[in-house]
């Protein structure tokens, strides 16, 4: 993407510049469109659950820029010579359902046939321009927050061996159910210098993303990072994800941990999550503040997890 031309539109406010969540385009001096599209594989066997999941996941690239989904569309591959037809209508109406919980609508979609399903959405939301959230513009001083717990990746991988209790899996589907309504909502009235949404790169790669972007360093305290219940016991027992050797290959170059800890402890940090969690840099004076109204909005999961200092050598991202 860093090799494509330019766009030269002073309207387009972001663009794929540096790899934001969605692109924001302004419409007048008080609204600018948020436009995003997503489509994963079903992480479950539930199709109604799988749409849930793929509309949180998808919807969240809007929150993910400070914005408000206002509509979707339904983006859809279907075997429909393998599977019947009920499963289509039951990912479509888990979808709805969030749709629904985000104050957006379903306008329409776009289905065609595929050996394997896979589902999603396009998404338009609004902002107004002087108060759109960026993966870039993360300043010294700050403090990173980090809304929902990590460890989807790994604790799916490990239930299709039997490893995961019920009690893990259900905390798990909860926490990529969640939209990331309730965190914007929480924040919109805090200074937030730099956001982004914590997906299939992992918390690693998203953070190397608005640290290289900031031309800053962020500085995370691994033992403050909220995971899932039972998510690093399963990185100790020996599993892993097919993703997380290309999250690391991302960002080693660049990153440092603390030499005391197990390289299969650091793994959790490579983790691709799905329907993830915003990591938001924001002034060290409200990160307080800012955690109350996290927790207030239900979220209890927020963490501060490090602080954004200015770039020391090679290093964008330290773990300690």
């Amino acid at each position: 993407m860093r090799s494509l031309p330019r766009n030269k539109d002073p309207n387009l406010l972001v663009g794929f510049e540096t790899n934001d969540d969605a692109g924001v385009y302004r419409l007048t001096a008080d609204l600018a469109l948020v436009t995003t599209a997503d489509i994963i594989t079903p992480p479950v066997d539930d199709p109604y659950l799988f749409g849930q999941i793929a509309a949180a996941n998808a919807i969240s690239d809007i929150y993910a820029m400070g914005g408000r989904p206002v509509t979707c569309i339904n983006l859809a591959a279907f075997p429909s010579g393998k599977l019947p037809a009920k499963d289509l209508h039951q990912i479509v109406a888990g979808a709805l359902s969030k749709i629904t919980e985000a104050g957006a609508v379903l306008a329409g979609g776009h289905t065609i046939e595929d050996d394997e399903p896979k589902f999603g959405l396009a998404v338009t939301g609004v902002v107004h321009p002087d108060k759109i959230w960026r993966n870039a513009g993360a300043q010294p001083g700050d403090a990173l927050i980090l809304t929902k717990p990590i460890g989807s990746g790994v604790l799916f991988n490990a239930n299709l061996k039997g490893w995961v209790s019920p009690d893990s899996l259900q905390a798990c589907l909860a926490a990529l159910t969640e939209l990331n309504r309730g965190a914007v909502e929480a924040l919109e009235r805090f200074d937030v210098h730099a956001g982004t949404d914590v997906t299939g790169f992992g918390l690693a790669g998203h953070a190397f993303e608005m640290a290289r972007g900031s031309a800053v360093t962020l500085e995370i305290t691994f033992d403050q990072i909220p995971t899932m219940t039972d998510a690093l016991k399963m990185y100790r027992k020996g599993m892993s994800t097919g993703v997380n050797k290309h999250n690391r290959a991302l960002v080693e170059a660049q990153s440092r941990f603390d030499p005391a800890m197990s390289t299969r402890r650091r793994e959790i940090v490579f983790d691709p999550q799905t329907s993830g969690g915003l990591l938001v840099a924001l002034p060290q004076s409200q990160a307080d503040a800012a955690l109350k109204a996290l927790h207030a909005q239900g979220l209890g999961a927020a963490r501060m997890i490090g602080t954004v200092t200015a770039v020391a050598g090679d290093d964008l991202l330290v773990f300690k």
